[in-house]
């Protein structure tokens, strides 16, 4: 008795548990103020699948997800109930007044998705954050407005209109009055129209005391940039975004010992940069042809590390470029040699520092030179023209001009004037009679092939035999498709051959002496021949509405009546044994002639 409780208990548990409709639930204030820091917790009343929390666009997520489990289980007038959920919470901050929707959540659970409802949180007021956020003037920090405000973090930029091309370098700096134990996440803006180069800057452990406009703020630089514009036009710098953890007291002090006893606990936060919008210029005057793409000050110099070679050899011509702007912008400079002369791609090599003013040192181009012909040649002067930001116009450097001689090689032919320019050989081709041919001038015969095969008549008729035979493998696998399409109807065809399977089993059983399985492979046999030839589901199937169906179609009463003989004798046998191997090949032979007739009366 206490076992059939127990068991009856589990059940009604079991029950309980499957039959639970599972739901997803939002706790969340529908209204709150800009800058205020709150929470949004999930609810699922089940566990073991996939929680995918929506994206909080519009706020600052500063911690989460933290997960918590309950479960309660209740009995009332001899029901019980048990409940079990899980609680997903995150810890915002708003940022601007509005109306901010938030997607549906959704938990996943034996590939089946329950969706919570979407969230709207009105944002009210000015609040903590867009004080912030208009902190900064983004240029100096004599500018800052300190009232009322404990973290404040500026984004200042070097020149708020440069010519584009030109560096101007970005700080952040953060100013504080309260105690920090870190920073948790820095989410710098993409930088839209500049192309970023990032500054050595010395990690911040430390913060320095400065007095703004009468206040004491702890300040720290966190990165710095060097920004060159790509495009003219106002570009906006987006708002960097930061999380600082505040160190902050737990409860009030005690008032006999202050603040010896107190705890305290460290509060995430999330501190805006303002909006800074630089104005960039595009480059005056008209572009020269020869313009290099250096926007700074710029010098050059070249070398030539030999003045007389051998034919083959190679020659090293070096260009340094030095000075200070984008030099990673500035382009090789074209050399202008004559073809006996083959140029090989420069290699580029720098020697450029990253400072907080701008971006010196120099790039220098090698050019390996090699000459294919004896003689005096001369690299003529190269011009190389940049942008001076100082004079605010295009100027052009020079180099002088360089002469080499190139020698004859040891195995050169002095009997032989025949070369080839060009470098497609390191060695002059010599004529030595044997290995040139001339190129042949008469006119050749053409005749006509006699063998061409698409002129025979075989060819039309294999063809025409081909696209017939290829029109009727068509038709036969578009029929075969289409018959196929209709499930009733392959089941109807497909039901004698089913059968048979199935009556090929129980000869098999009967040739064991396995004579209860035998009876019940007959049975299956017809009652699924019956199902697929009378499209009847095998759950729906009674011998009444068998013979019903059978009638309708125009089956033989001794047919009907060999059915019913068949399966009393099948379904005798199975509850009271009896039966001998004669009876089972009479049971046998029976259910193969219903079968057939079946199959004979039955299109």
């Amino acid at each position: 008795m206490k076992k059939i409780l127990t068991y009856s208990f589990l059940l009604f548990l079991t029950v309980s548990l499957y039959a639970q409709d599972i739901k997803v639930l939002a706790e969340y204030p529908s209204v709150v103020e800009a800058g205020q820091q709150f929470s949004v917790k999930w609810i699922v009343n089940s566990g073991g699948g996939q929680f995918s929390a929506p994206s909080f666009e519009g706020f600052y997520k500063l911690m989460g997800p933290q997960t918590s489990y309950s479960s309660s289980t209740q009995i009332i007038n001899g029901r019980m109930s048990q409940q079990t959920t899980y609680s997903h919470q995150y810890y915002l901050q708003s940022l601007e007044a509005g109306t901010y929707v938030i997607p549906p959540a959704s938990f996943t659970l034996k590939n089946k998705t329950y969706y919570s409802d979407s969230i709207r949180i009105e944002v009210v007021g000015t609040g903590t954050a867009r004080q912030n956020v208009q902190a900064g003037s983004g240029n100096e920090s004599g500018q800052i407005e300190t009232a009322g405000k404990e973290i404040l973090l500026d984004l200042t930029v070097s020149r708020k209109e440069v010519y584009i091309g030109e560096h101007l370098t970005a700080i952040i700096k953060i100013y504080t009055r309260v105690d920090l134990s870190g920073i948790n996440e820095i989410k710098y803006p993409p930088f839209t129209g500049f192309l970023k180069t990032d500054i050595e800057t010395p990690a911040l452990t430390s913060l320095k005391q400065e007095n703004i406009k009468g206040t004491v703020y702890g300040t720290g630089v966190i990165q710095q940039f060097l920004l060159y514009p790509q495009v003219t036009g106002e570009i906006t710098i987006d708002p960097v975004q930061i999380s600082v953890l505040v160190r902050q007291r737990a409860g009030e002090s005690d008032p006999f010992f202050g603040d010896f006893f107190s705890t305290y606990q460290t509060v995430p936060k999330a501190v805006f940069s303002p909006v800074v919008r630089i104005n960039v210029k595009p480059l005056p005057g008209i572009k020269p042809d020869d313009f290099s793409g250096v926007v700074g000050t710029l010098g050059i110099k070249a070398s030539l590390d030999k003045d007389t070679v051998t034919v083959n050899d190679a020659v090293n011509f070096k260009i340094t470029l030095s000075g200070n702007g984008n030099l990673k912008f500035a382009s090789a400079p074209d050399l202008k040699l004559p073809p006996d002369v083959e140029i090989y791609d420069p290699r580029v090599t720098d020697n450029i520092k990253n400072t907080i003013n701008g971006t010196s040192g120099q790039r220098t181009f090698e050019y390996l030179l090699i000459p294919r012909h004896h003689g005096d040649f001369t690299i003529p002067s190269i011009s190389y023209s940049y942008f001076n930001t100082s004079a605010g116009k295009y100027e052009t450097l020079t180099t002088g001009e360089f002469n080499f001689n190139v020698r004859r090689g040891s195995d050169e032919s002095t009997s032989s004037g025949i070369t080839v320019y060009g470098g497609l050989s390191k060695e002059d081709v010599k004529y030595v009679g044997q290995d040139i041919r001339f190129i042949k001038t008469e006119l050749g015969k053409v005749v006509r092939s006699a063998n061409i095969i698409i002129t025979k008549r075989s060819f039309c008729s294999i063809y025409a035999v081909a696209f017939m035979l290829f029109l009727g493998v068509l038709f036969a696998r578009r029929e075969h498709i289409r018959r196929n399409a209709d499930i009733t109807a392959v089941r109807n065809r497909k039901a004698g051959k089913v059968a048979g399977k199935r009556l090929r089993e129980a000869s098999a059983c009967m040739k064991r002496e396995e004579i209860d399985r035998f009876h019940e492979e007959i049975l299956k046999s017809v009652w699924g021949y019956l199902s697929d030839k009378l499209n009847i589901p095998v759950a729906d199937l009674t011998r009444n509405n068998a013979l019903t169906a059978l009638k309708g179609r125009g089956v033989k009463e001794e047919v009907l009546d060999s059915l019913v003989s068949i399966l009393d004798k099948c379904e005798y046998a199975r509850y009271a044994p009896s039966s001998t191997a004669t009876e089972a090949t009479e049971i046998y032979n029976g259910a193969s002639k219903f079968i057939r007739a079946v199959e004979n009366s039955i299109a």
